[in-house]
């Protein structure tokens, strides 16, 4: 008889409003961090299952995160994460110290009277890690930023303009391209030049490759790069996932063709995608919508997997640990359905089986 699938454990101390992001330290493969509109850091420990530290980040609610590699920011041996706020800031928080300083501020001559009247908007919806020196970041100001995390509080190494809204964005594994999705469904291509610090380098570190139009046909929700670069997830409002090659900024796909499938449906009810993680292992990757589910997918070979949770409200993030043994999911309300009542915030932990996530060979 086989044994029944894991169940997710939920961990104590959640976040008091909703959860914008998560993600396991790959300094500290053990802590999870994540960030809240309630404006505050959360770290626990997803072995152990307990509340580890909250840090108020002293900028109000905070819409993204990134986590340094061992040795980003220089900082102790359990590395740095980095916080985007609503009001433009960018935070970093040192671990081992417990201390928070400011990294810097996107739009940083946005006139402060339009910004309390929701005039202007310069929240940083986007956040990622490029290397040990160089951090990006996106957002409601419609630009994308390149900071050097070792000049703290100083203007962007670089500045480029948007579309649009940044609603997702991804590094790539080897740090050289970055995606960042828009609204008016647009996806950018940056390439990423690590010594373009350097003041010889007169286009600064980042470099647009590519503007082209999403193939999904609503507003982009999530985008993730394959492990191996060679692509892309995106997932839409609509409930679809769209996988897409990038030989148009001169990466091969072997031939390979974009596709896109549903998801994330119920009867005649169409959920969004909120969320997509890619397997560190298998290549694989689950998704989580608003349906409050979780699904693992086959994207090479377009198979679906295993249905892996159903939590009691939208699943808003998801987060792989370092060898893809445990998934953490945040189910928060993401208001698809306006203001309402709505379950509490919670982190779940959960250990994923082999039959979950490898690939089902081909018949």
């Amino acid at each position: 008889m086989a044994s029944p699938p894991p169940e997710p454990t939920p961990l104590p101390a959640p976040p008091n409003d909703g959860i914008t992001s998560l993600s396991y330290l790959p300094s500290a493969p053990h802590l999870l961090a994540s960030t809240s509109w309630d404006g505050a850091l959360r770290l626990h420990d997803a072995v152990a299952k307990t509340h580890v530290a909250t840090q108020a980040m002293e900028c109000g609610p905070l819409l993204s995160m990134a986590v340094g590699t061992p040795g980003l920011g220089g900082e102790g041996n359990k590395g740095v994460i980095y916080a985007g706020a609503v009001e433009g800031s960018i935070k970093k928080y040192d671990v081992a110290s417990a201390t928070v300083s400011l990294v810097g501020r996107q739009s940083p001559d946005a006139d402060k009277n339009e910004l309390l009247a929701g005039k202007q908007k310069v929240g940083v919806s986007c956040l990622s890690a490029i290397d040990a020196n160089l951090l990006a970041s996106a957002g409601w100001d419609k630009k994308f930023y390149v900071w050097d995390v070792r000049q703290s509080g100083t203007q962007a190494a670089a500045t480029v303009d948007l579309p649009g809204k940044a609603f997702g964005m991804d590094v790539s594994s080897d740090g050289t391209k970055v995606v960042v999705a828009t609204s008016g469904r647009r996806n950018c291509f940056f390439d990423i030049r690590q010594t373009g610090v350097d003041k010889e380098n007169e286009e600064g570190p980042a470099k647009l490759l590519l503007e082209r139009e999403s193939s999904l046909k609503y507003q982009t929700r999530c985008v993730k790069f394959f492990p191996d670069g060679h692509g892309i997830a995106l997932g839409s409002i609509e409930g679809r996932v769209a996988i897409e090659y990038l030989d148009d900024v001169g990466i091969s796909s072997g031939k390979k063709k974009k596709y896109a499938f549903k998801c994330h449906r119920v009867n005649d009810t169409i959920y969004p995608v909120n969320a997509i993680a890619f397997h560190p292992v298998y290549g694989t990757f689950a998704t989580g919508g608003a349906d409050g589910t979780v699904v693992t997918w086959d994207g090479n070979n377009k198979k679906k997997l295993s249905g892996i949770a159903k939590c009691p409200t939208s699943v808003a993030c998801l987060a792989f640990n370092h060898d893809g043994s445990q998934i953490a999911i945040a189910s928060s309300y993401t208001y698809e359905e306006g203001e309402r009542d709505h379950p509490r915030e919670e982190i779940y932990v959960r250990d994923v089986l082999d039959s979950e996530a490898k690939p089902k060979a081909k018949k």
